[in-house]
């Protein structure tokens, strides 16, 4: 009786198991549904074509003049008179050191001066009186009312007032250039600004000890800056002298503006084989000393995949597009990037050409969805 009623609940488990499985491949056999469809989109095929092939060299923007004032003598600053961010002009007096010795200087050498010209102008009248006293002897000598002795005698006298009135002119030259020389080192007292420009750099205070050499500010050019890029060695033979290069700075909302390469210096950097290049930019009241830049030069053409700049989807840091397949079916793809020209990018990875992608997805989710083309 147990063995049939064994039987009997192992033939119920089989039946109840080929139940299922014929329940489990029917719903296998039913078709998945159909993605939806979005239309009025526009789509495009992807084609190879001819871009510039561009060298990009990184740099650094800096003023094309920049110039360190720095002190000429020994002293204690007494005063400063500019700070950084100034607009100075050529000349202006931006710090001022302790004076009392060079003007106690400027003021013996002016005495001394002085007293050179007294004994010129005393001098001057002596050679004066024995000049005419000699010419009145000679005619007395003519006439042989003087004898030789007292004609040389007065010759004598005239010879020694000439020596005399040239000895004082030197010793009033001397005199000249020495308060010349102290007036100079009167005016080392005062730092001035070397060109017009803006103080970029203070590097001294009141009470500092100036020492000859010491610089106590920069001054940069801000009219005229340029590009200091770094081009590889074996890269060196694309860049010429004079020729017009785009140049981006990224803090210009990275746009392109027009330089030109004024200067190649000859010798390389030994540790990155590099040789620097120097271009002029135009004039920009935002262009400040340390801003990163690029200079492209050209290389030729090259050919690459280029799409709309429409076309790409931004998730978080990846940038995707949306590509049809033969079903014309989207599914989005992430892809790799160049930089932009104008209205397109091109796509260094990630997309072949002949493919189609929607031009212009905007913020509506096309993943998996029927692409009704426009």
């Amino acid at each position: 009786m147990n063995r049939m009623n064994t039987k009997r609940g192992l033939s119920f488990l089989v039946l109840l198991a080929v139940v299922s499985l014929a329940g489990c491949s029917k719903e296998k056999t039913r078709t998945a549904p159909s993605p939806e469809t979005v239309r009025n989109v526009p789509v495009l095929a992807v084609q190879q074509a001819n871009v510039p092939d561009l060298l990009e060299a990184v740099g650094t923007v800096r003023a094309a003049q920049t110039s360190d004032a720095a002190s000429q003598m020994m002293g204690n600053i007494v005063e400063i008179r500019a700070h950084e961010g100034d607009h100075v002009q050529r000349g202006q007096v931006l710090a001022v050191i302790d004076d009392s010795q060079p003007r106690a200087v400027v003021d013996r050498a002016t005495a001394a001066e002085l007293a050179a010209q007294q004994q010129r102008v005393g001098a001057d009248s002596d050679l004066t009186l024995a000049e005419s006293t000699l010419k009145r002897y000679q005619t007395l000598l003519e006439k042989k009312s003087v004898s030789p002795q007292e004609f040389d005698e007065v010759k004598a006298r005239q010879q020694a007032a000439l020596a005399r009135r040239d000895m004082t002119k030197a010793g009033q030259a001397q005199a000249q250039a020495a308060l010349s020389l102290a007036r100079t080192s009167l005016d080392y007292t005062r730092i001035r600004a070397p060109f017009e420009g803006v103080v970029t750099g203070k590097k001294a205070d009141s009470g500092t000890l100036a020492s000859p050499g010491m610089p106590i500010f920069t001054i940069e050019d801000v009219r005229h800056y340029r590009l200091e890029a770094n081009v590889n060695e074996n890269d060196l033979r694309y860049v010429r002298t004079g020729e017009q290069v785009s140049v981006v700075i990224d803090a210009l909302d990275n746009v392109g503006v027009k330089g030109k390469v004024v200067q190649i210096v000859p010798a390389a950097d030994t540790a990155s084989r590099t040789f620097l290049v120097k271009i002029d930019l135009p004039t920009d009241t935002r262009l400040r000393s340390g801003l990163f830049g690029r200079a492209q030069f050209s290389r030729g053409e090259r050919q690459a995949l280029l799409i709309p700049r429409s076309a790409v989807v931004e998730r978080g840091q990846l940038q995707g597009i949306y590509v049809l397949d033969q079903n014309k079916v989207a599914s989005l793809r992430y892809i790799t990037l160049g930089e932009p020209s104008g209205a397109e990018v091109e796509v260094l990875a990630g997309l072949q050409d002949g493919e189609r992608l929607v031009a212009k997805p905007g913020a509506v989710d096309l993943n998996g969805k029927r692409i009704e083309v426009q």
